[in-house]
């Protein structure tokens, strides 16, 4: 048989759609599945990027600029500049989806065996593009009880190698919550600048934002200008998560060109998704305005369920649309496993994200689960309804076999 990479064999399986095979013979077997596993909204795209799309007259979808067009880089300039970030159209490479953007950013920033670090947990996919790219994570751990906050200074400065090429942070936070605040942000700032080493932001939930507290991107600190990027996409923000179109922006001139020659390599970003993308900054302030209204809603909604659940822990999130809960269970893959292939609650359950895959130290998160509430309320507090009910039928089983 032909040798398959060693890179393919070791990339990382993703959590969130590792139990989809489970799913769907759940959904053969005719029971409807609460999905709280995938960060997928169900709230409608604007009404502005859709019809772009469907009132569109192209004879042929013709290649467009590999930096993205000029038209709506420089619309997102203006959508920035509204959150205090100043940037320029040229200092935007528009890529497909914030997944390219991370990819292209590591490639650029990283030889193979070179090191990133990043505060866990963190997004699960991290470990699978810096597999990709031959480089190596290097994880620093922050608590649950303290809700995902930055890990202490000099727990990161010892990270820092002659092989560490950046910092890497989600903010706020996919899995967690967290939001990172201008303090912590600054001070990482710093960091990077002190070692000559690049900060990584990836800022796609900076609309989802909870009690109050300001956002503060990266892009706003003036010292770290030449050490920061931002990664940024319209999936969440605007419900286009199949359009595949992010961003990388970065006031550092030469690796924008180093970028340029990865964006050449794939041609352009898609035709229809950049038309949508461009439309959906046209929607109206109330849009995103009742789209985060709505989420912080779920948001309350989700914790208080959880939280009549005898043993389960929350770790209440500050934005985007996800928390960890501790479960009252050895294992919460094999526990997410069993509300998938051996337990229904009137032909219902939920399929959960499992948290080990959230983490790169080995068994770490092994009781915790992140959950999504990217469902209406009453399907989420239906949904904590199966969860607690899935957990005392788990015991039982578990009981008579431990008998």
């Amino acid at each position: 048989m032909p040798q398959l990479s060693k890179k393919g064999i070791e990339l990382p399986t993703s959590p969130i759609r590792k139990l989809v095979v489970f799913s769907d013979k759940a959904k053969e077997r005719g029971i409807e599945v609460l999905h709280l596993n995938i960060g997928q909204p169900d709230i409608e795209a604007p009404r502005e990027a859709i019809d772009a799309v469907k009132n569109a007259t192209l004879k042929l979808l013709p290649y467009g600029p590999s930096q993205g067009e000029l038209s709506y880089r420089k619309k997102l300039s203006k959508y920035y500049s509204q959150h205090h970030i100043d940037v320029s159209p040229d200092d935007i490479l528009i890529t497909t989806g914030a997944s390219e953007a991370l990819t292209f950013a590591l490639n650029s920033i990283c030889d193979a065996g070179d090191e990133i670090i990043i505060p866990e947990p963190f997004y699960a996919n991290y470990n699978g593009f810096a597999s990709a790219a031959s480089v190596k994570v290097v994880p620093v751990i922050s608590e649950f009880k303290s809700r995902f906050q930055l890990p202490a200074l000099e727990n990161i400065n010892d990270k820092i190698t002659s092989r560490t090429k950046a910092i890497l942070l989600c903010n706020p936070s996919n899995p967690t919550g967290y939001v990172y605040n201008k303090t912590e942000i600054d001070t990482l700032c710093e960091l990077a600048v002190q070692h000559d080493i690049f900060l990584i932001v990836d800022e796609v939930y900076r609309e989802f934002i909870h009690g109050g507290i300001e956002h503060y991107s990266v892009l706003r600190n003036p010292i770290g200008a030449q050490h920061t990027v931002m990664i940024d996409s319209v999936s969440k923000r605007y419900s286009l998560c199949g359009a595949r179109v992010g961003s990388i922006v970065s006031k550092n001139k030469e690796l924008v060109r180093n970028i340029l020659k990865f964006a050449h390599l794939r041609l352009s970003p898609p035709t229809y998704a950049l038309m949508a993308s461009e439309a959906a900054l046209d929607a109206p302030k109330t849009y995103l305005e009742n789209v985060i209204a709505e989420y912080g809603k779920r948001r309350d909604v989700l914790i208080q369920a959880l939280e009549e659940i005898p043993d389960v822990e929350v770790s209440h999130p500050m934005g985007a649309f996800y928390c960890i809960a501790k479960l009252p269970v050895e294992d919460a893959e094999d526990f997410s496993k069993f509300l998938l292939t051996s337990f229904h609650h009137h032909k219902k359950t939920v399929m959960l994200a499992p948290a080990t895959g959230f983490y790169s130290t080995p068994g770490a998160g092994v009781n915790e689960v992140r959950i999504a509430f990217i469902l209406n309320s009453e399907k989420l507090k239906l949904a904590a309804t199966i969860l607690r009910i899935g957990l005392e039928a788990y015991k039982k089983v578990h009981a008579v076999n431990l008998v």
